[in-house]
């Protein structure tokens, strides 16, 4: 110690220049400060022993301590300014991950028997990062603390003589204190020096009082050896134990023992289990240290690997020099087992040969090293419980039973609000599986009388009760439920097998198919195929639930808000199903409503049982419904018609108007207040959309006929013979090609010829048309035109003259063309009819044409008279002109 006191000015004046050097630096950056370290040799030449790092920094800090109390060396400033800190000072580096270890012999020994992630030997992590020597002790000492030489005391006095004095325990053992004699204070506690001390100053000291406390502990050495990571001499302090010791040493390694570890001094020789310290298991937990014992590690002995369902799997060490231990004592070493109860204990067990077997354990057997213990459960199957799945806010899952009491369907639903809004209340499921086999099977409920508490259920163990909504319901009448029952497998989607989108209608085409009677009564209700809809989850949960619900429903067709298929229970009122098809229209007529039912046959028949029932009471509860039942509700008659029809053009109120059955076109004229002064009921327009349609298949039939024409024009069938044998067919076979285009892409008006003249349809009654839902009636004011089109020099519109005929208005266009065919020229009149034009030598000019009239001269068929697809083109060009003329009417006065 006087060696080092010799040290402290050396090192400060070192320290200071570094100091000064480091605030001389110039440039880029500051240049860091390292930690000093002890010199090598000490000012007498001596070598400075090795000394822990941990004990370098104290003795570092103790002179610096020391020589900031005496100040700078002479010459250096007073104060010296602050260097800022490094900017990473405040960002502790990230400590590195240690690698994980490779298997030990015992580890890989187990992990060949074991399955899953291999076991590691239990408590060696305890020394894993520890550092490599032992912090030194400062600060309240415990009163058992037995002192030594080189212990250092602060003793204080206070009252009559106040001092504070920092003495240190002599090689004799004894402590030296001013004005008393030499106190004996190695080998005793500190809590005995303290109350030795207070009775010197209370006996030679009288009216003070004495403080006592440890400045710094003594330095020991211990000699470690065995299986450690660095053995050798360890130097500790007074109170270190032989964690510390050990974990200086670089901690046990994985062939050392933990239990039998050997501590042997001048106090004698003892042998320390760690497991009583990291394990809580019983041995000896005397971990102290004194200056001279020796540590001594053996290599581990027998140990047993506890696996599965325990709190801590590991390779546990048998107690030391022993080859066996219960497996109560190893379970408790675990952890314990995870469930409280049910476990199966398997071991996996060597023979005198090597061969390897497992084994039943009971709880109190005895396990030997070696062994590899395997905790599972005995049967991992949940047990006592219930389920609410489909239509509800989350799964529930509740005991099926608790003491003497049963769980019930009306306890398990207690709450509405664990159901989603808008359920189907008419029907619910119970999922259940019989006792003896385990095959599931479906129980309907009533959900509606469950939650109003006027029906209950008892549940079983592994029940399912499955809640509806009202979607689910309503995809029963779609288009792919269907088709199914049709027997038709589901379209299979991009990048999917058939029926990997809904499982459940694969299952019902099969059943379909298998009993193509059995869905009778689904697929004679007509349902529409309009639209498609995903398959609900609860059908991808349980696929077999559409067969089952279609065998449970009854369909409830006509006059309901919201018609379809109803799954119910036996015995449910007619009020009920209604209720959820949303009501009945107000057009329904009660006194005539359909009934039908199979009633099943004792001979194998199933007759119909066809019904009318007179429900205009509304008694609807006293029809009892079973499952398959149709109800048909019709429609009462009514006067109104299906749809309006639409007056345009000149009518003193023109617009849409509703009809009754067999309302006639004067009295909607009447309605409409009669015709202006400037009506042209002559040339009325009146469309019909189902002449309409008429007329357009009409149109793609010609086309059709044409393009057959072509065919046999292209192949020589339809020109043998003919009479123009230079005729350029390529010509004429894409010039039909182009009018059967025109004739597909061409309007059809829907046009037909009636009587709009008030005046003419209440003198000859029979003229007057029946209307119908959809009608359109354009009257057009008077026109003073007629248009002329077709194979004539100037085509067309020229003012009306009276008493002009069609070679009057072609002649004033310019006259015919040369290849005119003016035989078969005619005239659409303003009310749709078509009329010859009357332009041949013998035809004298036709008849007198009137206003608003079309006049068309088409082109002479020669030389293809002969072939069979130009014969009719007169005829179909003047239905296009008839139509474009009709539409052109509507188009304007709708415009107005």
């Amino acid at each position: 110690m006087r060696a080092l006191r010799r040290l402290r000015p050396l090192l400060a004046a070192a320290l200071v220049g570094l100091s000064a050097t480091a605030l001389g630096q110039t440039g880029g950056g500051s240049a860091l400060l390292a930690p000093p370290t002890l010199p090598p040799i000490m000012p007498s030449g001596t070598p400075l022993p090795n000394l822990p790092p941990g004990t370098q920094q104290d003795l570092l800090q103790r002179l610096l301590d020391g020589g900031a109390s005496r100040g700078p060396p002479q010459g250096m400033p007073r104060t010296a300014p602050i260097l800022p800190a490094p900017a990473y000072a405040a960002q502790p580096l990230p400590a590195p991950s240690a690698p994980e270890d490779p298997l030990s012999s015992a580890e890989a020994f187990y992990a060949a028997r074991l399955e899953g992630p291999p076991l590691r030997q239990f408590g060696y992590e305890t020394f894993r990062g520890g550092g490599g020597g032992a912090a030194l002790g400062f600060g309240a000492l415990p009163e058992d603390y037995v002192l030594g030489p080189d212990d250092e005391l602060i003793v204080a006095f206070r009252g009559r003589a106040r001092q504070t004095l920092t003495l240190r325990v002599g090689r004799d053992g004894t402590l030296l204190l001013p004005d008393l004699a030499p106190i004996p204070a190695a080998g005793r506690s500190l809590k005995e020096l303290r109350a030795h001390l207070e009775g010197l100053a209370t006996r030679d000291l009288g009216g003070s009082e004495v403080f006592v406390s440890i400045g710094q502990v003594r330095q020991m050495n211990i000699f470690v050896a065995g299986e450690v990571l660095r053995p050798g001499f360890q130097t500790l302090n007074a109170l270190s134990t032989l964690l510390d010791a050990l974990s200086a040493s670089g901690g046990v390694r994985k062939t050392g023992s933990l239990r039998a570890i050997r501590i042997e001094g001048p106090r004698g020789r003892r042998v320390v289990d760690l497991y009583s310290v990291i394990a809580d298991a019983p041995g000896d937990s005397n971990l102290g240290l004194r200056e001279g014992d020796r540590i001594i590690v053996p290599p581990v002995g027998g140990s047993v690997a506890v696996a599965g369902d325990v709190a801590r799997p590991a390779i546990y060490e048998l107690p030391a020099g022993r080859v066996a231990a219960p497996l109560a004592e190893l379970l408790a070493l675990a952890g314990g087992t995870i469930r409280q109860g049910g476990n199966r204990l398997l071991v996996q067990q060597g023979d005198g040969a090597g061969r390897r077997s497992f084994a039943e354990l009971a709880p109190a057997s005895t396990v030997r090293r070696g062994d590899a213990v395997l905790v599972q459960p005995g049967a991992d199957v949940v047990a006592n419980t219930v389920r609410l799945a489909g239509h509800v806010t989350i799964p529930v899952t509740r005991a099926a039973s608790g003491g003497r009491q049963t769980q019930t369907l009306r306890g398990l639903i207690s709450d509405r609000r664990l159901l989603r809004n808008d359920p189907y209340v008419r029907l619910g499921v119970v999922w259940r599986a019989d006792a003896q086999t385990g095959q599931r099977g479906f129980l309907a409920f009533d959900l509606g009388r469950v939650l109003e508490g006027r029906a209950n259920l008892p549940l079983r163990e592994g029940d399912e009760v499955i809640v509806f909504a009202r979607s689910d319901i309503v995809f029963l009448t779609s288009p792919a439920v269907q088709r199914a029952l049709r027997g038709e497998a589901p379209a299979a989607t991009p990048n999917a097998p058939p029926a990997a989108d809904c499982p459940a209608l694969t299952a019902l085409a099969l059943a379909s198919r298998a009993s193509p009677q059995r869905y009778a009564h689904v697929k004679g209700a007509g349902f529409p195929e309009l639209g498609s809809a995903a398959c609900p989850q609860v059908y991808l949960d349980y696929p077999d639930l559409p067969a089952f619900l279609l065998d449970q429903s009854v369909v409830l067709t006509g006059e309901a808000r919201a018609p379809g298929l109803f799954p119910i229970t036996d015995d449910t009122g007619l009020d009920q199903v209604i209720a959820a098809a949303g009501g009945l229209s107000d057009a329904a007529d009660l006194r005539v409503v359909e009934f039908a039912r199979e009633p099943p046959d004792a001979g194998g028949a199933i007759p119909l049982a066809r019904t009318r029932l007179d429900l205009t009471s509304r008694n609807f509860a006293a029809i009892r419904l079973s499952a398959r039942d149709t109800i048909r509700i019709p429609r009462g008659f009514g006067d109104r018609d299906t749809g309006p029809v639409i007056l345009l053009g000149e009518f003193l109120r023109p617009g849409t108007y509703d009809i009754r059955r067999g309302e006639r076109l004067s009295e909607v004229i009447a309605r409409a207040g009669g015709l202006t002064p400037h009506a042209y009921p002559y040339g009325a327009v009146f469309t019909r959309s189902s002449v309409r349609e008429r007329q357009q298949e009409g149109f793609a039939r010609t086309a059709r006929e044409l393009e057959t024409s072509l065919i046999q024009v292209a192949s020589g069938q339809a020109v043998a013979g003919s009479r123009g044998a230079g005729v350029d067919l390529g010509a004429a076979i894409t010039a039909g090609r182009e009018l059967a285009n025109s004739l597909r892409e061409a309007r059809a008006a829907g046009r037909m010829v009636v009587e709009a003249n008030p005046v003419l349809l209440a003198a000859r009654p029979e003229l007057d048309v029946l209307l119908e839902p959809g009608d359109i009636i354009a009257i057009p004011k008077r026109p003073n035109e007629v248009t002329v089109v077709g194979s004539v020099l100037n085509a067309g519109s020229l003012q009306f003259r009276s008493g002009w005929r069609a070679s009057d208005y072609v002649r004033a266009s310019g006259g015919t063309q040369r290849f005119a065919d003016v035989s078969r020229a005619f005239i659409v009149l303003p009310n749709g009819q078509s009329t010859a034009a009357g332009l041949g030598a013998w035809q004298q000019g036709g008849p007198p044409v009137p206003p608003g009239s079309l006049v068309v001269v088409p082109q002479d068929p020669s030389p293809y008279e002969t072939w069979g697809f130009i014969r009719d083109l007169t005829q179909v060009l003047g239905q296009i002109s008839v139509s474009a003329a009709a539409l052109a009417v509507i188009s304007r006065e709708a415009g107005r």
